[in-house]
């Protein structure tokens, strides 16, 4: 039976959709994500090793994307990758209004229930994450009747999703990788939205739009400080920003920055040592 190199990686702070986005850099056979740790498969004969792991990870340390790691290497036999990814996906009840299932598991939902159906595959924004739950909250208290949104690093597509199942009336959601470009395709088939979300594979220079009521990015702080005047031409005057990606020691930064393109700080969300910050555009 065929043999794979499974490293075990932990992290603090750890956030499974960061960690995954750094690592699908190298050519990976798949990645289970578990309740603390992620696995990582490679076939036995790939050059991939613990040191090519490091170095991603230690450039994270260097970013302050976490403040440290740990990495073990086994050697497992073959395994039904799909098997093993289905079963580390469930059911998420965000809140009392918003749920979040993939297509192989069941749900009754209750009167007034918003379920959103995703296939994350080998895209980032399954619900999971407190980031993704944090932005998602706060959606739930804008009013989104007939808005423009625009979703900056789309992954999945779910918070754009969200947003138009919310009621916004048009989405945008851009991301720079091919899987997600068309990962948000299908999940936007899935929940009958392909009309009102158009999906990008690109940078938020290829939005031409320049009026959205509101910008929803879920990403590190390094990318969003590098997007700040980007994500200002595209935001209309009271319009809202919803950052998020965010450990708490990025808040004095990252509303200093943004404060320098008209943006004020309205209200911030934590969940464990993540955040999400809502501003509104003056």
């Amino acid at each position: 039976m065929k043999k794979y190199k499974e490293f075990l990686i932990t992290a603090d702070p750890f956030n499974e959709e960061i960690l995954s986005g750094l690592l699908w850099q190298l050519d990976l056979n798949g990645i289970s994500e578990e309740v603390n740790c992620l696995k990582v498969f490679v076939e036995s004969e790939s050059a991939v090793s613990i040191n090519d792991i490091s170095k991603i990870l230690d450039s994270a340390l260097y970013e302050k994307l976490l403040r440290s790691f740990n990495i073990e290497e086994n050697i497992v036999e073959n395994k039904n990758w799909n098997e093993e990814w289905e079963k580390s996906i469930n059911v998420i009840e965000v809140s009392d209004r918003i749920v979040i299932k993939p297509t192989f598991r069941e749900y009754e939902n209750k009167p007034e229930q918003i379920v959103i159906t995703i296939d994350p595959k080998m895209s980032f924004g399954t619900g999971e994450h407190q980031t993704t739950k944090l932005v998602l909250t706060m959606l739930e208290d804008i009013d989104l009747q007939n808005k423009k949104v625009l979703d900056v690093g789309s992954g999945t597509g779910v918070l754009a999703i969200a947003a138009i199942k919310l009621g916004a009336s048009y989405a945008v959601a851009v991301d720079n990788d091919e899987w997600c470009l068309d990962n948000a395709h299908e999940n936007c088939q899935l929940n009958n939205c392909t009309d009102e979300v158009e999906v990008l594979l690109g940078e938020i220079t290829d939005v031409e739009i320049k009026d959205f009521e509101v910008v929803l990015a879920n990403i590190q702080k390094n990318v969003l400080l590098s997007l700040k005047s980007e994500i200002a031409a595209r935001i209309k005057t009271n319009g809202i920003l919803i950052l998020s990606g965010l450990l708490e020691n990025d808040e004095e930064e990252i509303v200093r920055e943004y404060s320098i393109f008209g943006f004020t700080k309205l209200h911030l969300e934590k969940m464990d040592d993540w955040i999400a910050i809502k501003f509104e555009k003056l």
